[in-house]
C-alpha cells in the first residue's frame, strides 16, 4: 500500500478526518499509519481541566490534542491521503469546521466503554453529509459487543460501515482507511451508475 510519492508530487491528494470523543485513539491511529513523523498538538492535562474534560474510562490519559494531529500515507499511483485528527473535547470543537473543509470523508473512532462520546461526531458528519464510517477501537478489558449491537446503540444508518480496529496496529489502521475510501467512493457515485 505504501509506495514512494511521484517525483512531480501527488497525482491526487485526499483529505481524511479522524474524529471521535476524548481518548478514543485518534492520535494513536494517525501515528500508527503515517509514513511521516506525525504532527501532534498534544498538551498535558492539568488541574484546570478537572470538571471540564470527562476522563471517566481513560483515567490514565495524561495528554490531550488541542488543535489537530496530522499524518500522511501514500498509496499506489501517487494517491496521497492527508490525515487530520480532530480534537476530542467539546471546548476545541470550534476547529472542526476548518478541519472538515474539503474532506473526502471521516473515520469516527468509537470506544465501547464510552459510546456516548461518539454521538457528537456522528451527528456532525451526518448533518454536513460528509461520508463517514465508524471504527470501534478495541481496548483491552473492554466488553466486546457485536457490530450490530454497536450499530443499534449508535443509531447509524444501515449504509454506514461499522468495523472494528486496533488503532495501535498499522495494518488495522490501513484497513480502516481503505473501508472509508470504498464507502466514500460508493457515496459519491450516483445510484444506477
Amino acid at each position: 500500500m505504501n509506495s514512494a510519492p511521484c517525483e512531480d508530487g501527488p497525482r491526487l491528494a485526499l483529505k481524511i478526518l479522524i474524529a471521535g470523543g476524548f481518548g478514543v485513539g485518534k492520535t494513536t491511529l494517525v501515528g500508527s499509519v503515517s509514513e511521516i513523523r506525525p504532527l501532534r498538538t498534544e498538551e498535558y492535562l492539568t488541574d484546570a481541566s478537572i470538571g471540564v474534560d470527562d476522563t471517566r474510562g481513560v483515567e490514565a490519559k495524561t495528554t490531550t490534542t488541542v488543535a489537530m494531529d496530522f499524518g500522511r500515507i501514500t498509496l499506489r499511483d501517487g494517491v496521497v491521503l492527508y490525515l487530520f485528527g480532530t480534537p476530542g473535547q467539546d471546548r476545541f470543537w470550534f476547529m472542526w469546521n476548518e478541519l472538515a473543509r474539503g474532506a473526502l470523508g471521516a473515520v469516527v473512532l468509537a470506544d465501547t466503554r464510552r459510546l456516548t462520546s461518539s454521538f457528537a461526531a456522528i451527528d456532525y458528519f451526518e448533518q454536513r453529509r460528509i461520508p463517514f464510517i465508524v471504527a470501534v477501537n478495541c481496548f483491552e478489558g473492554a466488553y466486546v459487543y457485536s457490530l450490530q449491537e454497536i450499530r443499534d446503540a449508535l443509531d447509524v444508518d444501515p449504509h454506514v460501515p461499522v468495523i472494528t480496529c486496533d488503532a495501535r496496529r498499522r495494518e488495522s489502521a490501513k484497513e480502516v482507511l481503505i473501508a472509508l475510501l470504498e464507502h466514500a467512493l460508493r457515496h459519491s457515485v450516483p445510484a444506477g451508475s
